[in-house]
Formats: structure tokens, C-alpha cells, sequence
């Protein structure tokens, strides 16, 4: 057995108690323990730090040697219990363990029965070495699920920075670009995959295997793969609103609306401080998938929550375009547009006048006037104090 082997013993062992030694003589005022502690291999072990405490609360401490030997003077009559405290790398990390009692005479040394883990550990039996041997495929495979998971975390933090280039890219820059998306997108999901499989299926890291699984789908706009990895995220975790609304965007986008709307209500509802972030997010999702008609609802939640939000008055004007109608006026074909579309754009430009959605804002007032010449789009500016 390597030396690794030493930190198996703690889990299968009970502490062994010593014998009560008692000395008849005693020819001086203090008398000592002396003992042996032998490892795993029946070998000495180096390096142990013991501890004797009194009956009366004094401590006493003392390393064991190259030959396993420790050895703790000075100490007056009475009943010590006796701890291996603190044990040598790669154990260090490992609790104490009780040794037992011992009665120290005046003058005399005693003796603690020697300690040999390789037998203790023969004597546990069988079931006892199979828990050590599971506890320790436990830990390989925690390691493996580790290595993986920081390797898929690389890909995907890659994946990210390769989709927002494409986002900036000119037309002859995207085709090579989206492979790449593809590619990292790949490398990432088989690193969480392989994560998963090498990790236990108790492990409590399975929700976030599968949520990193998803986003690595996600990033790359691979709706349906990314649907089902977070589903699987939302029933390892199911108090999760992140998980939900994650699931919700990709349901949205690949025009599962029923199932989305129920998705991001479940993330609302799980944390309602969030509840208008989730629904505006829903507004957004279908808002990029061209489905502005769908979006008003949520977007129109959305606002009701958090009346402070530019983006989100801007696209509930933006998308309520999509109720225009238009009626026969003469030989003329007039627009109408549907109720609260200019109320919208001008919040939008009331709340974020000098920002991106109250510009946006601006540009789609301006668009409605040049369809339906004379309408009022004036916006409502405050007045200086």
C-alpha cells in the first residue's frame, strides 16, 4: 500500500483503548508514558504529535520518532488520556483520534500498549476496507469531475468572447467565426459531459454540470440541446429561478411559448424581487426571435413591476408596431396605431433622454410621424428648476 494510504484508516477505525498500567513503586515525584505507533504498512510513523491530558487539565505533548517511538515526561500521578492531535502530510487534514486512558505512578514509566493501524485495519474486516476502498473511487472520481469541469469552464468562457465577436463581426468575418462558435461550443459540452459521467450520481454539483451544459448550447443558439440540459438543471434544483429563466430564453426563442410563459412565471415566483428582470427577459427573447406581437404581455408585466426601465418601455412601444392597423380614409390607407405605442416610446425617452433606448425611443417616434403625418408625438420634457 502507498503511503497515501494512511488517510484511509480514519474512516474504518475505532479508537483503541489502553490498558490501565499501575505501578507498584514509586521512586521519584513524576513519572512517564512511553509508546509506540506503527502506520498502515506496520511501519513506524514518523512525525505523529500525541497529547496526554491530565485529570486535572494539564497538557503535555510529544512527537513520535524515525522509529514510531514517543515519549512524555514530567508528568505527575494521575489519569491521563491520551490523542494523536495532529498527524504528517499528506494526512494533515485528518481529525483527531482518541488512544485512551493511562494511570502514570510516581517515578515510573508506563507503557501504552503499541498501536499498529495494519492490524486494526485487518481486524475491522472486510465491509470496513470496502467503505475506505468506495470513499477513495469517490474521491478519484470527484477529481476527474473537477479536472473536467475546469477544463469545459475554459471552453466555454472562449465560447463567450467567440459569440460576442460575431455579434461585431462584418459580413466576410462571420462564416469563420460561427464555426469557431460551433467548435468551442462542442469542446465545451464534452468536457461538462464527461464531468458528469466521472461524478457520482448523488453528487450535489449534477444541477450545475447541467446548467453549464446548457449555456454552452445556448451560446452557440442550439435551442433544443439547451432546453433539455436546463430541464435537467431545474429537476436537480428545482428552487433555482436562474435555472428557470435560463430555460425560459431558450424555450422562447425556439417559439415554445406556453412553455416558456410557464418557465419564466416559475422563476418569478421563486424570487419576485427578480419577477420583472424575468418577464422582461421574456418580452426580449421572443423581441429577438420576431415575435413582437407575443412579447407586448410580458413586457407589459414587466413594466407594471419596474415603471423605471427605459429597455423596457422601449421595446413595449417597438414590438406594440406590430398591433398597428390601418383603415380606409377616402382613397387614403391611414395607419392607426394600437393604444399606448407613443405613451411607451416617450417614456422611454423621458426615463434615459441622452441613452441608447431613449435615442432608439426618439427614432421610432419620428418613424410614426413620417407614416401618419400630424399625429402629436411631442415628448413631454421637465421643466428646469
Amino acid at each position: 500500500m502507498k503511503r497515501l494510504g494512511k488517510s484511509m484508516w480514519l474512516a474504518v477505525l475505532l479508537a483503541g483503548a489502553l490498558v490501565t498500567v499501575v505501578s507498584p513503586r514509586a521512586a521519584a515525584q513524576n513519572g512517564s508514558i512511553v509508546g509506540t505507533i506503527l502506520d498502515v504498512n506496520g511501519k513506524p510513523w514518523f512525525g505523529l504529535n500525541v497529547q496526554a491530558v491530565s485529570d486535572q487539565g494539564a497538557k503535555l505533548d510529544s512527537k513520535t520518532d524515525a522509529e514510531g517511538k514517543f515519549a512524555i515526561r514530567n508528568l505527575r500521578p494521575g489519569v491521563y488520556t491520551l490523542t494523536i492531535t495532529t498527524f504528517p502530510p499528506p494526512n494533515d487534514k485528518q481529525p483527531p483520534v482518541a488512544m485512551g486512558q493511562l494511570k502514570v505512578t510516581s517515578g515510573e514509566e508506563a507503557k501504552a500498549p503499541d498501536m499498529n493501524f495494519k492490524d486494526m485495519m485487518a481486524k475491522a474486516g472486510t465491509e470496513a476496507q470496502e467503505k475506505v476502498k468506495k470513499q477513495d473511487e469517490e474521491k478519484q472520481k470527484f477529481e476527474g469531475m473537477k479536472a473536467h469541469f475546469s477544463a469545459g469552464s475554459t471552453f466555454l468562457d472562449q465560447e463567450r468572447k467567440a459569440r460576442d465577436d460575431l455579434a461585431k463581426a462584418t459580413p466576410d468575418q462571420r462564416d469563420a467565426l460561427k464555426q469557431n462558435l460551433k467548435d468551442l461550443s462542442d469542446k465545451a459540452s464534452t468536457e461538462f459531459q464527461a464531468a458528469q459521467k466521472a461524478a457520482s450520481e448523488k453528487d450535489p454539483n449534477q444541477h450545475l454540470l447541467w446548467a453549464k451544459l446548457g449555456e454552452s448550447y445556448d451560446l452557440a443558439g442550439r435551442n433544443d440541446e439547451a432546453a433539455q440540459a436546463y430541464q435537467q438543471a431545474v429537476a436537480a434544483k428545482p428552487d433555482d429561478p436562474g435555472y428557470y429563466n435560463n430555460l425560459g430564453n431558450v424555450l422562447a426563442r425556439g417559439g415554445k411559448i406556453d412553455e416558456a410563459r410557464a418557465a419564466y412565471t416559475k422563476s418569478a415566483e421563486l424570487d419576485p424581487t427578480k419577477a420583472a428582470t424575468a418577464w422582461r427577459n421574456f418580452g426580449i427573447s421572443l423581441y429577438n426571435a420576431n415575435r413582437g406581437g407575443d412579447a407586448i404581455e410580458p413586457l407589459q408585466k414587466s413594466a407594471e413591476l419596474d415603471p423605471k426601465s427605459a429597455q423596457t418601455w422601449y421595446l413595449l412601444g417597438a414590438c406594440l408596431i406590430y398591433k398597428m392597423t390601418v383603415k380606409k380614409v377616402g382613397d387614403k390607407d391611414v395607419p392607426e396605431f394600437a393604444p399606448g405605442t407613443i405613451e411607451a416610446y416617450q417614456k422611454a425617452v423621458d426615463l434615459d433622454p441622452n441613452g441608447p433606448f431613449g435615442q432608439q425611443a426618439k427614432e421610432g417616434l419620428a418613424q410614426l410621424q413620417q407614416m401618419a403625418p400630424g399625429i402629436d408625438i411631442r415628448v413631454t420634457k421637465k421643466k428646469k428648476s
